[in-house]
């Protein structure tokens, strides 16, 4: 028997960039009106994903320049979208091989940013990296290059403690695709709890210079158990219903979803906790906050080969699929 849903939200994707290498593809899948997407896990039971009912797509990219211009065509279906664009610097250590040089993804940013409006192209610095030499202090400097350039084309930040020991394929790719890290030194990519605090501290430093010149500018966490609301960091959602309710408080379809119901003279969401917590993404990561959406990307299909990676196995793995 075929397993068949009709989402309202598509997430595109966690798994694979499909803005960058995928686009076509989208856009094909959108004129037939359906996806086929597999369990990595129960490749045998596919899921038939209708897009009749889809209202909203959250892009995950580090690359969307193919799909800038098919932006409108989502449009004129009456989907909306928005961007979770990850802008790293990682460009003296190698780790992101695959990406453009880092002037041009500025330069893309500012351009996604300038067609769609800025509080819907949500920055992402992710993973948060150290080696022997990339200090908590030179990477923050980072960060405050590429918040100086993009303070005006984004409303938020977003970012996450690399989590490599926990994803063995992960540690072995790093060391076999980088010199910075041997079996020795691999636990350095990670950050102690005292250098995520010393970290959280400099970025709301950074943060309150950048609301100078960005009042709305705020900055989150990713799927982070340390609680850093000291420091002016919320727990973030990326597939966010409050970000809903400012985006889009007109489409009645995602606003009965997330059950969002203003009065006609009363704007506030007053939504209960218990509301709000049956929206949450039971398939995800106990510590991700994001509501409920269906992901459509594939494992193993993104050629950016990004050494820190947890949805590529290989880049053997990657070049397999790609020829297949």
């Amino acid at each position: 028997m075929k397993t068949g849903i009709a989402p309202l939200i598509l997430s595109a994707s966690r798994a694979t960039d499909i803005p960058a290498f995928h686009t076509p593809w989208l856009m094909n899948r959108l004129e037939k009106g359906y996806i086929k997407w597999e369990n990595r896990f129960n490749p045998a039971a596919p899921v038939y994903i209708s897009l009749d009912k889809v209202r909203l797509i959250v892009f995950w990219t580090k690359d969307p320049r193919s799909l800038i211009h098919q932006l409108d065509k989502l449009e004129k279906r009456k989907i909306h979208s928005y961007f979770q664009y990850t802008l790293n610097n990682y460009e003296e250590e190698g780790f992101e091989p695959g990406l453009p040089a880092l002037s041009e993804r500025i330069k893309t940013f500012k351009k996604l940013s300038s067609a769609i409006g800025k509080e819907k192209v949500i920055w992402r610095f992710d993973p948060l990296l150290l080696t022997q030499h990339l200090t908590v202090d030179l990477l923050t400097e980072r960060i405050r290059e590429l918040g100086d350039e993009l303070i005006h084309y984004t409303d938020k930040l977003v970012v996450s403690f690399a989590d490599i020991l926990t994803y063995r394929h992960v540690a072995g790719n790093m060391i076999r695709n980088s010199s910075c890290f041997t079996k020795e030194n691999i636990h350095q990519a990670e950050f102690t709890e005292k250098e995520k605090h010393i970290t959280a501290q400099k970025l709301r430093e950074l943060v309150t210079g950048w609301k100078q010149l960005n009042p709305n500018f705020e900055i989150g966490t990713c799927a982070e158990e340390i609680a850093l609301e000291a420091y002016g960091i919320r727990h973030n959602k990326c597939i966010d219903d409050e970000l809903l309710i400012r985006l889009f408080p007109d489409d009645k379809e995602l606003m009965d979803y997330i059950g969002y119901h203003p009065g006609l003279f009363q704007q506030e969401d007053t939504r209960t906790p218990q509301e709000k917590s049956k929206l949450k993404d039971k398939n995800q990561r106990r510590l991700c906050g994001c509501i409920f959406s269906k992901d459509i990307g594939a494992y193993n299909t993104c050629g950016h080969a990004c050494i820190y990676c947890y949805a590529n196995t290989s880049r053997k793995t990657v070049e397999k699929t790609e020829k297949e």
